[in-house]
């Protein structure tokens, strides 16, 4: 009988909030935050662009369970768009494809272009990303000088704020849905602002989902590290509950979570009627995610060790 491989590393719980930096990639991000912590187990919760900045929450341990909410939720950007100048990849690593004039842009046609790409808009994503076609990502057949027909997909921009704007420069803060391409957005917006196209010139993520609060760099951990203070490290980290706090909470009896973790379902009286719930027991103890359903019950969604 073979023997199961005993896994190297600290078995460390949480979420940190990485500063990712200009130039990396997600994974590359991750793997020097998980070496640094020399955990066990870590993932991030959905890539940002190696030419955009910012806040990337990394989960290690049992905090990867519930990376999947994170990958589906809102984020909050920090754009700077170049007018008038169309270039490959829909930012500035790209090559420019197409240059236009920049016209006179009135502050009411600006405030009405704004006001049209706010809320649900239809998007077609742009060659430049990691979505698949016939199991081969688009980035790839973009790279090859191929472009293919993609569906357009709807997504919801909650807001648009106009931070500055000055000669072909325009500043906004996006805050939109999953599924948001900000290079798309830009270029779209300097479409309609008769300006033929644009591109990103810098892309900073400042909110993830529940997250905006203090980022720390890769840097800040490797000095932290570079004392020895494993203990320091791991007070960065955030409670696995923090990436979930949007949704209610209940406690539970020991009965009751005995109930769940044999997969059994419960009716809890006052319980919320519909999605998902945070479950915790008697102490406080964060065990998980329930969720409701049709007959009133609680089932179990994801639990925790």
């Amino acid at each position: 009988m073979s023997q199961r491989r005993k896994a190297k590393g600290r078995k460390v719980n949480g979420i940190l909030l990485c500063d990712k930096p200009l130039g990396v990639s997600s994974n590359a991000a991750l793997q020097s935050a998980k070496n640094l912590y020399c955990a066990q187990k870590a993932g991030h919760t959905g890539s940002l662009d190696p030419l955009a900045s910012g806040m990337l929450p990394l989960c290690f341990g049992e905090a990867t369970k519930i990376s999947q909410f994170l990958l589906d939720s809102n984020k909050y950007y920090r754009v700077v768009i170049k007018l008038g100048e169309k270039t490959a990849s829909g930012d500035a690593e790209g090559e420019v494809i197409e240059r236009w004039p920049v016209p006179e842009i009135s502050d009411s046609l600006l405030e009405k272009v704004l006001n049209d790409f706010t809320g649900e808009i239809q998007q077609v994503p742009p060659m430049h990303s990691a979505l698949k076609q016939k199991g081969q990502p688009l980035y790839k057949l973009a790279r090859q000088g191929i472009e293919v027909e993609r569906e357009a997909r709807t997504l919801n921009i909650l807001s648009l704020e106009l931070l500055k704007f000055e000669g072909d420069s325009l500043e906004l803060d996006v805050y939109c849905s999953k599924g948001t391409y900000v290079r798309t957005l830009a270029e779209d917006i300097s479409a309609a602002l008769g300006c033929g196209g644009g591109h990103i010139t810098y892309l900073r993520r400042l909110k993830v989902g529940p997250f905006d609060g203090n980022m720390y760099s890769l840097e800040t951990l490797k000095e932290i590290k570079e004392s020895g203070d494993f203990e320091a490290l791991d007070a960065l980290l955030l409670p696995i509950d923090h990436g979930v706090s949007q949704w209610p909470m209940l406690n539970l009896l020991p009965a009751t979570v005995l109930q769940l973790r044999q997969g059994q379902p419960v009716f809890i009286p006052n319980s919320p009627t519909t999605g998902l719930i945070r479950l915790y027991s008697e102490d406080n103890s964060f065990l998980g995610l329930g969720e409701m359903q049709d007959d009133g019950k609680i089932a179990s969604r994801r639990l925790f060790n």
